[in-house]
């Protein structure tokens, strides 16, 4: 590095460095030529210690930036300056700028990278990957691998994929439909396909999904939440950065947002939010309003900062049939974070606003709907829908049946609906938008489905198949749920005249038996 050189040297060495770049030839998706001797790489950033450790496991690291603009970076910002000034401009006011951290750093690459591309006189990737960010970044890339999102772009094989791929769309993008790769990769993130000369296939690029799977291995695309080339932190805590995915007919988080009081706050008073601040710890810099990254990322006074955005929830609120997070990882033997410690981290971060009350009694009626919902609709329709299969009412084929679109409407888009609307105070999505939806759908769409079918398997000779069938359905619909459904009185002890309150002090119980369990299991 030039460290010591007067600026008029440095100018004359910016411009022998771009003269003999033209005169080279060497451009963007050339292939690499014979390996030449390279310029040095800026140093690491030393770090110190910080004050005070916030994390647990780990020391906070203070990340120092470069004493000076490297010559790399320099003589890119020669030209980038005149061809691209948006991004210059970008990176101008970004905190990277003021820690002397330019495109050089960010871009490098060996030439052994599948995507490695020569551009002017430097060997670089378009691709900036989690990889690269944790050269400085560390601690934040391996809370990140760690969290769902990271994990966003595994959905080859799964349903949302058969219906981009196969239902929605056609292999007509270099053997990619254009639905997934402008649909579900755009949020979930592509594999990059990378070409023989190191350019990027259209198939899979552009894309910032925050699933993103890189051509050096690593997963995720920073860039999904700090946008390029500014990163801002300031911009990844508004509520909109993740409304980018987080919306729409199954996962309408960010419309539930936008109907909590939170979110009514938050738009009320987004200029007292404070969102530019270093630290940002809600009760101290800000009290206005949470907003998601308030609640599933950011530093309280008690709790650090996380990229894992799954670490402070305690239920699977997308599946089938919901479960605690744990649950999976506990049936395979497996240690992760029980639900009950991220329960209490959860609360402690609605603590910094609310009192003990409030919050505790949220949780409770959270709870209540997860479980009501599972046993009167979500395991029932589940069953019902395995059993058709395994008794030969339907086929193997995906989405080929009013079944299959009926049962996905029921728990990918109206039940998950209902579940994040009771988890984010959203009343109209709990009710309306969501189990209003779910009892249609099963009352009025599946069960005239599955008689249908049970009617035509026994015409077709699958008679077998057709009594098992009509004995489960009866059994779910003769049960004490959803026996009304055939015009019988539910339980005594639902009616509004009873002193048990439609029975919530018998789920409240069972609740309080289930919690119990959960410790007596955690204390031994």
């Amino acid at each position: 590095m030039m460290r010591s050189v007067p600026l008029l040297g440095i100018l004359f060495a910016l411009f022998l460095s771009t003269a003999h770049a033209e005169q080279s030839g060497w451009w963007r998706n050339s292939q690499l030529p014979p390996v030449q001797p390279q310029p040095q790489a800026a140093p690491a950033p030393e770090a110190a210690p910080a004050p005070v450790a916030m994390n647990k496991k780990e020391p906070v690291k203070i990340l120092k930036g470069f004493d000076q603009l490297s010559r790399e970076s320099a003589t890119c910002m020669s030209c980038h300056r005149e061809k691209t000034p948006g991004i210059y401009d970008q990176w101008g006011h970004s905190k990277h700028f003021g820690a002397n951290v330019g495109c050089y750093e960010c871009h490098k690459a060996d030439r052994s990278d599948k995507d490695a591309i020569m551009h002017k006189d430097f060997v670089i990737s378009v691709i900036v990957s989690p990889k690269d960010c944790a050269q400085c970044h560390e601690r934040e890339v391996k809370e990140f691998d760690a969290s769902h999102h990271a994990t966003a772009g595994d959905i080859l094989g799964s349903l949302d994929n058969v219906l981009a791929e196969v239902v929605e769309g056609a292999p007509t993008l270099s053997g990619t439909s254009p639905i997934t790769a402008m649909g579900c990769a755009a949020c979930h993130g592509s594999i990059v396909r990378v070409n023989s000369d190191g350019s990027l296939d259209s198939s899979s690029w552009p894309n910032t999904g925050i699933g993103r799977i890189n051509p050096d291995g690593s997963k995720g695309a920073c860039s999904a939440c700090h946008l390029r080339h500014n990163f801002s932190a300031a911009q990844s805590r508004k509520p909109e950065a993740c409304g980018r995915c987080h919306l729409g007919p199954d996962h309408p988080q960010k419309e539930i947002y936008e109907e909590s009081a939170h979110g009514i706050a938050y738009r009320a008073h987004k200029d007292k939010m404070n969102l530019d601040s270093s630290k940002w710890i809600v009760g101290e810099d800000y009290n206005a309003a949470p907003t998601c990254a308030t609640c599933h990322m950011s530093r309280t006074k008690d709790l650090p900062v996380t990229h894992d955005i799954g670490d402070r929830i305690s239920w699977n609120l997308r599946a089938p049939v919901s479960a605690k997070v744990d649950s999976k990882a506990i049936e395979k033997g497996k240690k992760v974070k029980p639900w009950l410690e991220r329960r209490k981290d959860m609360k402690s971060v609605c603590r910094s606003c609310h009192g003990n009350n409030i919050v505790d009694a949220h949780f409770e009626q959270l709870d209540t709907f997860v479980v009501t919902f599972n046993d009167k609709f979500l395991i029932p329709a589940k069953k019902l829908f395995v059993a058709m299969l395994e008794n030969g009412l339907r086929d193997k084929t995906k989405f080929n049946e009013s079944i299959e679109w009926n049962y996905f409407y029921l728990w990918h888009h109206e039940g998950r609906r209902a579940r994040h609307g009771a988890a984010m105070f959203a009343p109209d999505y709990v009710h309306w938008e969501g189990v209003f939806e779910v009892a249609h759908r099963f009352y009025i769409e599946m069960v005239p489905d599955i008689r249908e079918a049970i009617e035509h398997a026994r015409k077709t000779g699958n008679t077998a198949g057709a009594d098992k069938m009509e004995k489960l359905l009866d059994e779910i619909l003769d049960s004490p749920m959803h026996r009304w459904f055939k015009g019988a009185k539910p339980p005594k002890a639902w009616r509004p005249s009873d002193d048990d309150n439609h029975g919530f002090n018998i789920m409240k119980a069972r609740m309080k038996a289930e919690a119990e369990a959960a410790k007596e299991e955690k204390e031994q």
